[in-house]
């Protein structure tokens, strides 16, 4: 095909069909859709790990033992919800992980758009690492800082210093990684090791890596959350006392953790992407 051609057949191509296609289908109700499974396995997950976060710090302040401090708010829940469900420790809750799931479904659909891929399509790189992270970080710095004023030491609140502030992020860093990227690249791999049988009755790989992955960072995660807490709690003490303390309470909390972290990321997780994956199928 000579030049002459080939320009006159480009020439003949709508501009529309020039430039490149995006994926616009439905896009208001496709992040409408990203919304709502956002907010669904927020309000969801909300209440156990408002109340498990409370007991964590409690106890890490002293001011409570874990299991009384659960059993408490546990208390407080059965027989007077709205007291649970209209408190600020709740809302702070449903603001960070409602915001963590929107960042990572606005960030699926702009990739579907931009790639023209599927409405259903769920994303597993650098992206699905750095976008959660940034939104988990921030939302969640924020409220633990709140969290530390509500439930740390009696007395005057102190300020919350840069050292706990980065052991809070290094915290969330590992928790967003082992929740929005260990999924999807260890999915797959389960999925291909399950039996045929396992398949038609048993839960997906994915869904098994979903719970299963949040949870074992926390062993590493721990640590980290607990030593901001103690600079907050206990400033000044030696490097040995802080260790101590830790150590202390790395059983207990890493246990908390993972009961928290079970419903924020497994749970949740699950109803966020399922809710997701069954709108945009019918918006496909």
């Amino acid at each position: 095909m000579d030049a002459k051609t080939t320009t006159s057949t480009i020439g003949n191509v709508p501009p529309s069909e020039q430039a490149s296609k995006w994926n616009t289908k439905n896009l208001p109700f496709r992040l409408g859709t990203d919304l709502i499974s956002a907010a669904s396995a927020a309000v969801l997950v909300a209440p156990i790990i408002s109340i498990i976060d409370r007991s964590i710090m409690e106890n890490a302040s002293g001011r409570s033992p874990f299991l009384t401090s659960l059993r408490t708010s546990l208390t407080t829940f059965l027989t007077s919800p709205k007291t649970i469900l209209f408190s600020k420790p709740f809302a702070l809750i449903f603001a960070v992980y409602g915001g963590t799931y929107l960042t990572a479904n606005t960030l699926d659909t702009y990739l579907s758009t931009t790639q023209s891929l599927p409405p259903t399509h769920v994303s597993s790189g650098p992206g699905k690492f750095f976008a959660p992270s940034t939104a988990n970080i921030a939302l969640g710095i924020y409220k633990d800082q709140v969290f530390a004023r509500l439930f740390g030491p009696p007395g005057i609140a102190r300020p919350v210093t840069l050292p706990t502030y980065i052991l809070f992020a290094v915290r969330d860093c590992m928790t967003i990684f082992a929740s929005f990227n260990v999924p999807g690249l260890l999915g797959p791999k389960i999925e291909q090791g399950l039996s045929e049988s396992w398949k038609k009755s048993g839960p997906s790989g994915q869904t098994m890596a979903q719970f299963a992955a949040p949870a074992a960072v926390q062993v590493f995660s721990t640590p980290a959350h607990l030593w901001g807490l103690d600079i907050y709690n206990r400033p000044g003490v030696s490097r040995a006392e802080r260790i101590k303390q830790v150590a202390r309470n790395w059983g207990v909390s890493t246990a908390a953790r993972i009961c928290r972290i079970v419903p924020a990321f497994g749970v949740g997780g699950v109803v966020n992407v399922k809710v997701r994956r069954g709108l945009m199928g019918r918006l496909e």
